[in-house]
């Protein structure tokens, strides 16, 4: 299922946070939007995910077509959140949950999936990501990479067609965000379409099929990952410096 974005446009009290972004994602890929702070890396995301709603533009996924000069209803966000899942800094479990009831309750509440399916998928995705030992584990009792981790299994309890991470190890220190790196990576290697939100250059140029670069909420680089870390334009050069002096 192809989404696309065309001329999209947001602005936060007169600032222009997208300038005019048209892009195309296609299934089996992942794409890693990099980019300076300010630059409008998460507003784009959130705008796939309908959190943000651009003065302009529209976006289509599959047979769902947005036209964002006209009203959105509910009845389409829900459409098209059932088909993309976000992941963001934070974790935001439910607290009173465990790990497992946190993962089966989008299946249950919103796919209306019983709860004895739910709960088994709810486990293999646990054992997915490398918390086989933590299904009745509170997140309290959970690390920062643990959280996370339980984070993306629920994401993925949804089956959407797109996983959107917003910078997903960032609140997280080395050691844990090698935990959450990893588990990426193999959803990455699994042809899942992804879209990330990461300043872990190494890690972007570890899993990405394809960079987009924004700039002041322009899109200055849109290509294949060998193409990006080849290339010879001065300013993605000195991004991609900063970031390593940076590590």
């Amino acid at each position: 299922m192809t989404l696309a974005l065309k001329q999209l446009s947001k602005t936060f009290e007169g600032s222009k946070a997208l300038q005019n972004v048209s892009l195309q994602m296609k299934d089996g890929q992942t794409t890693v939007i990099l980019g300076p702070s300010g630059s409008g890396k998460s507003t784009l995301l959130r705008c796939i995910n309908l959190l943000e709603l651009p003065e302009k533009g529209k976006l289509q996924l599959g047979d769902l077509q947005i036209d964002f000069e006209q009203k959105i209803t509910n009845k389409v966000k829900q459409k098209l959140r059932r088909n993309t899942a976000m992941v963001f800094q934070e974790f935001n479990l439910f607290s009173h949950l465990t790990a497992v009831e946190n993962v089966m309750e989008g299946p249950v509440t919103v796919l209306r999936q019983d709860k004895d399916q739910a709960a088994q998928h709810a486990k293999e995705l646990l054992e997915q990501v490398g918390l086989s030992d933590k299904y009745d584990s509170y997140p309290s009792r959970l690390s920062g990479g643990q959280q996370q981790r339980v984070a993306i299994a629920r994401a993925l309890a949804m089956e959407p067609q797109y996983l959107l991470f917003d910078e997903p190890t960032s609140a997280l220190d080395p050691e844990l965000e090698i935990e959450v790196l990893r588990v990426l990576q193999e959803l990455a290697h699994e042809r899942l379409s992804m879209v990330l939100v990461t300043h872990n250059i190494d890690f972007a140029r570890l899993v990405a099929d394809r960079i987009v670069f924004l700039e002041e909420g322009k899109i200055d680089f849109d290509g294949s990952a060998t193409a990006f870390f080849a290339s010879e334009d001065p300013r993605i050069r000195r991004f991609i410096h900063s970031l390593k002096l940076e590590v």
